[in-house]
């Protein structure tokens, strides 16, 4: 006899729809399973034997068991295919009868029948409400995070046996109910404050305006200025996720295993700091079936990089694409896949290889040849690509002695609130080349910039004054524009004014004729 039962497999990011066929004929006892699955998926026959027999039901021994995953030519991955295999063979063996052709079926099995927890269900729900299934049987510990797409009737699986005995009507299992209102937290506790970071008045003022219009920045300075203390401080100065930005972020941490135990959604905008021995794969993403790097990772937070001259420079150059279109694209033999890495970048490095070229106070030991080595490691494309470059000085005794705190990081981000708040207004209805809704001046592209950052004839004179001078390219003339747009809309200015233009072009490296 023959049964279908519909499950789902993850692609990149999203769902696609898997028919799982069972069949049971005569012949030799076998137990095959086709459509090109992985070893995970192939291990699936122990553990569905196991399961069927533990939860008191008859494993069919003298059949030839032969299950299908359709379509053929779509790599199956995972054990999340052992539940609907093992429903399928009840309902072939016609130990079962239930009508599943709304149904979507997925969790994986241990030997006891038990449902355990499985990646990607968000992207696997999405699916369902796509293909127009309106009932999900999920592990009940992903119920939560299954609950999250509207319009579909959740059902927490514990057991195979206590599915087997809802879908018989015996022991009926209630639908999951969930409150979809989305309240991220007033006031979230953060690792680090602004208060806490002594000095550096300059650099804080440079990460607002990068936190308020999303713009990469990069700090410069010797060991032990405070650029770590700072990057990490960030996080608490930026605004809250909006519900769709959450469900973005959610999806990508629901596809690598990444949820936080306590919350089916992320709340909070990512930090994501990598070590610099990090692989290709691990910073872009990649690998045999390509999955999300810390770029996508980082997608709507922030990725830091620390000592930014320590690595790999393949991997630095490939960033590239990512901080102009937002997106990464991957590309395999079997095919190519797109994930989104819309991130603000904040990196850090060292003037030199020592730490204290240009310092005031302790004599570099490094000559003119080992210094332009080792700043030579990034790229000019690269630098070209960040919109505020901040030099981080020495901090003074007298500024790390004293008891006078600086300006709490819970009022900076009521500032930063407020300019993101012109800049969706500003954007309402526009979207970026990869659809998103325009949220923020750093999405801006040459339409938006031309629209939007109209200077006077005083604050072009001054532009054209520091093109000259600074030899600064095109992309270098549009990034200017759009930091001095977030400075304005931080001072609350409809028009860029003349002071808000000097403060973006003094953001910008200093390379002179």
């Amino acid at each position: 006899m023959l049964a279908k039962v519909n499950s789902c497999a993850i692609v990149g990011l999203d769902g696609a729809r898997v028919d799982v066929e069972v069949d049971l004929s005569n012949g030799q006892p076998q137990f095959n399973i086709v459509g090109l699955p992985d070893a995970a998926v192939q291990e699936s026959r122990e553990r569905v034997r196991a399961a069927v027999k533990n939860s008191t039901f008859s494993y069919p021994y003298n059949k030839r068991i032969t299950v299908n995953l359709a379509p053929a030519d779509l790599r199956k991955e995972g054990p999340a295919y052992d539940l609907p295999m093992a429903v399928g063979l009840l309902l072939a063996s016609e130990q079962i009868n239930a009508d599943l052709s709304r149904a979507l079926i997925i969790g994986e099995l241990s030997l006891d029948g038990v449902v355990r927890h499985t990646n990607g269900v968000l992207p696997m729900a999405a699916m369902a409400r796509q293909c127009g299934l309106s009932t999900l049987f999920v592990p009940a510990s992903d119920a939560p995070e299954a609950a999250l797409i509207p319009g579909l009737a959740i059902y927490p699986i514990e057991t195979l046996f206590a599915l087997a005995a809802h879908l018989q009507g015996l022991q009926p299992i209630a639908p999951y109910r969930a409150a979809h209102d989305f309240t991220p937290e007033t006031a979230p506790s953060y690792a680090t404050d602004f208060a806490e970071v002594r000095g550096q008045e300059h650099v804080k003022r440079a990460l607002e305006v990068a936190a308020a219009g999303q713009h990469n920045v990069i700090m410069v300075g010797p060991p032990g200025a405070g650029k770590t203390l700072l990057a990490r401080s960030i996080p608490s100065i930026l605004p809250n996720l909006t519900l769709e930005e959450a469900l973005e972020v959610t999806r990508i941490y629901s596809v690598n295993d990444m949820l936080p135990s306590d919350s089916p959604l992320i709340r909070h905008r990512p930090f994501r700091a990598p070590h610099h021995t990090i692989s290709h794969a691990g910073l872009v993403g990649g690998g045999r079936w390509p999955h999300p790097g810390e770029i996508s990772l980082a997608h709507r937070g922030v990725l830091f990089l620390d000592e930014l001259p320590e690595f790999d420079a393949r991997s630095l150059e490939v960033m590239r694409q990512p901080l102009e279109d937002k997106i990464v694209s991957i590309a395999r033999a079997a095919g190519s896949l797109t994930f989104p890495a819309n991130f603000q970048l904040v990196a850090a490095m060292n003037p030199c290889q020592c730490g204290y070229h240009g310092d005031p106070v302790r004599e570099c030991s490094c000559s003119l040849t080992q210094v332009l080595r080792y700043q030579k490691r990034i790229s000019g494309p690269l630098l070209d690509r960040i919109d505020i470059h901040i030099e981080v000085p020495r901090v003074d005794y007298e500024k790390l002695a004293g008891d006078r705190l600086g300006e709490t990081s819970a009022k900076i981000r009521e500032r930063v609130e407020r300019a993101r708040e012109r800049q969706r207004a500003r954007f309402a209805g526009k979207g970026d080349h990869t659809g998103s809704p325009l949220q923020a001046n750093g999405d801006m592209g040459p339409a938006e910039v031309r629209q939007y950052c109209v200077i006077d004839d005083t604050g072009k004179s001054l532009l054209r004054a520091a093109m000259q001078q600074m030899q600064m390219s095109a992309r270098a003339f549009h990034r200017i524009l759009k930091v001095a747009r977030t400075i304005a809309d931080l001072a609350g200015c409809d028009k860029i004014e003349t002071p808000h233009l000097a403060e973006a072009i003094q953001y910008r490296p200093r390379r002179t004729a």
